[in-house]
């Protein structure tokens, strides 16, 4: 007889008396017709307004707001963060000391993630809820303090936002009632090693990355600059302005399916659209894991590394 944990006795009774759903069921893995990956960035997981099919529908609803827009969780057009230079940034930037990548055979200088990897860090490091913004939809919905601390209060203001919930509300564990462990906490869920965990949850652990980089690609590196011949560096052709970018189509313009710096260093974003890439060869629909570059044949590696 498999035995619940007492955590998720608990939560079965709450979710009975008040009705949330009849029978205790994990969330099911997204539908494949639910994340096509195919034209925008609205049929791919970085759509936060989507929810499961299936006997997992609603479950995310109780531990973040659906503002019902795509872009906002990241981007919004007035009232954006001024704690770091992101394009009209609208997440909360928590100040943050990354443990960076080092190795005996690393040559360049490694500083802190810059911004082109702090866009992603403010979800993928874990500390942030994915519902922490600063201008809600509508009018009246903006938070005037620019503050690194998650803002909870504001963010319950939302209509049939997550509060208080048995779940923590806005999947952060400060949040969370102490009888529940880390439920509100998106890996007490979504990985194996979670106090939450159930096998029909996605497991997310590949795309939690935390605070601690070292078994992550270095970030915020600075390319070599001698490449080419001899080396075992790759020379990028494209320049603009202190960032290179590799010119595959030689078109003297930095297109999404090219791999870039920032300002001379390798950034999340060197390898990675948030928006995704479109694949001719695979009908378009867009690369794994939103990269620029498949990686098929190490293609992707390849690009810079001269093996």
């Amino acid at each position: 007889m498999n035995v619940l944990s007492h955590n998720k006795r608990f939560a079965l009774v709450v979710i009975a008396v008040f009705g949330v759903l009849t029978t205790f069921a994990w969330a099911a893995p997204a539908s494949s017709t639910k994340f096509t990956n195919l034209g925008s960035i609205v049929n791919t997981r970085h759509n936060l307004t989507q929810q499961p099919i299936g006997a997992g529908a609603g479950w995310m609803s109780l531990s973040r707001n659906d503002y019902g827009e795509v872009c906002v969780y990241c981007h919004t057009p007035h009232g954006s963060q001024t704690l770091a230079q992101m394009p009209l940034w609208n997440r909360t930037v928590k100040a943050t000391t990354y443990t960076v990548y080092n190795s005996f055979s690393l040559t360049q200088t490694v500083v802190q993630p810059g911004n082109n990897s702090l866009t992603c860090l403010t979800c993928h490091d874990g500390q942030t809820a994915i519902d922490s913004i600063i201008n809600m939809p509508g009018s009246g919905n903006y938070q005037a303090s620019q503050t690194t601390t998650q803002n909870n209060a504001f963010l319950d203001t939302w209509p049939g936002g997550p509060g208080s919930s048995f779940w923590g509300g806005h999947g952060t564990l400060s949040n969370t009632p102490a009888t529940l462990g880390n439920y509100g906490e998106c890996m007490a869920c979504h990985s194996p090693s979670g106090d939450q965990w159930g096998s029909a949850a996605p497991n997310f652990d590949t795309f939690y990355i935390g605070t601690d980089l070292t078994n992550d690609h270095p970030v915020g590196v600075t390319f070599p600059a001698t490449t080419g011949s001899g080396t075992d560096w790759n020379t990028p052709a494209g320049v603009v302005g202190s960032s290179l970018y590799f010119d595959v189509n030689s078109n003297t313009r930095m297109d999404k399916a090219e791999i870039r710096t920032y300002e001379g260093k390798v950034e999340c974003a060197s390898c990675h659209d948030p928006h995704g890439v479109p694949d001719p060869a695979n009908g378009n629909q867009f690369k794994p894991t939103f990269l620029r570059v498949a990686n098929t044949g190490s293609a992707l590696c390849l690009t810079c590394h001269n093996k």
